[in-house]
């Protein structure tokens, strides 16, 4: 019934006939019709006007027991958490605990000198140029990386890769030198400050920054890679335990509060999102013409932002303008979920 009195209610607000819903609708279980049956699978949210037309799941988030994905199911969001890391900094920029102008090596002083410069906010737009951690991982290494394993890997380094403010370059080095930011700066634990500002404001009663020994993931979803026609659980590698560049886990009845939020000063200033959804960087060496904001990809009237870890692939797609978002988190190494999420949204933005 949740559905059908969505649809019910979008129709009275936006005029939009059944006929032409209902298509949509249709068209976009055809488009998820690979995720479908005894495979790993995933869960989409459509929502427009702040009222959901679809939210379900498909195919399965446990190959192994055969539980079946739902609305309900959290997946690792991967670098779909860095909207809410960046959003953590702006919050204590809104606090008065932190500037944005502040140094890196300010917060995180046992980085090399050359760090003076780097500075918060050419963090959190990929400008900052300090070297990825994955390329430092040291042969043979077997233990997950904890984010302090990247900030002494990183304070062992003598160089960046252009000064910062100079270029882009994805950088999951930066979100997770942010994440200990965000602890130094409040004093709490980073999934404590991401509970206790964001998730719990918010209701988003089953998000969790997750962390080893903490507490377990609801409704967890199992990541899985295909090989050689098989798929094969392959839920961890050695940056799976790295927080702030990807740690959360989240479902997408979830993300809809979080999308709602977005909206309005409820949770960051005007001020602040503004500057989440400003235009900071040229992306480059990526296959799509983007600009980024802070945690933000910015192409055209879309913001947006995928997320890429062992056995996930997520990507969340706002049109503010036009009130609609599709999100779509899958528990499976392929296909990559942006193009699909593109091609649903089309007969919803008419």
């Amino acid at each position: 019934m949740r559905l059908a009195t969505a649809i019910a209610s979008l129709l009275l607000v936006a005029g939009v006939t059944h006929a032409s819903t209902a298509d949509a609708i249709r068209h976009a279980n055809q488009l998820m019709r690979k995720y479908t049956g005894n495979v790993p699978g995933a869960s989409l949210l459509v929502i427009k006007d702040g009222k959901p037309l679809l939210d379900r799941g498909y195919g399965m988030a446990d190959l192994e027991h055969r539980i079946a994905a739902t609305p309900a199911t959290d997946y690792r969001l991967a670098s779909v958490t860095k909207q809410f890391t960046a959003a953590a900094i702006l919050l204590l920029a809104q606090d008065g605990r932190l500037k944005l102008d502040d140094s890196i090596r300010h917060w995180l002083p046992s980085l090399p000198a050359f760090t003076d410069k780097v500075t918060l906010a050419e963090l959190l737009c990929h400008t900052g140029g300090l070297l990825d951690y994955e390329d430092l991982i040291p042969p043979g290494t077997t233990k997950q990386l904890t984010d302090n394993d990247v900030l002494r890997m990183i304070g062992a380094t003598t160089h960046g890769y252009f000064p910062p403010g100079t270029a882009y370059r994805y950088s999951n080095t930066g979100f997770v030198l942010l994440g200990l930011v965000v602890e130094k700066a409040s004093g709490l634990p980073l999934q404590d400050f991401l509970e206790r500002r964001i998730f719990q404001p918010l209701h988003m009663d089953h998000t969790l920054l997750y962390v080893h020994d903490g507490k377990k993931v609801p409704h967890r979803a199992w990541g899985y890679s295909e090989t050689n026609g098989q798929w094969q659980r392959t839920d961890q590698d050695l940056t799976s335990a790295t927080r702030g560049d990807g740690g959360i886990y989240s479902n997408i009845d979830d993300l809809a509060k979080w999308d709602a939020a977005l909206y309005d000063d409820r949770l960051l200033s005007d001020a602040s999102r503004k500057l989440a959804f400003s235009p900071h960087a040229k992306v480059v060496g990526e296959p799509y013409l983007a600009d980024y904001g802070y945690g933000w990809r910015i192409t055209g009237d879309t913001l947006w932002h995928s997320g890429e870890s062992i056995g996930f692939r997520n990507v969340i797609v706002r049109w503010p303008k036009q009130h609609l978002t599709v999100i779509l988190l899958s528990n499976r190494n392929d296909p990559e979920p942006y193009r699909t999420v593109l091609a649903i949204a089309e007969p919803f933005l008419h």
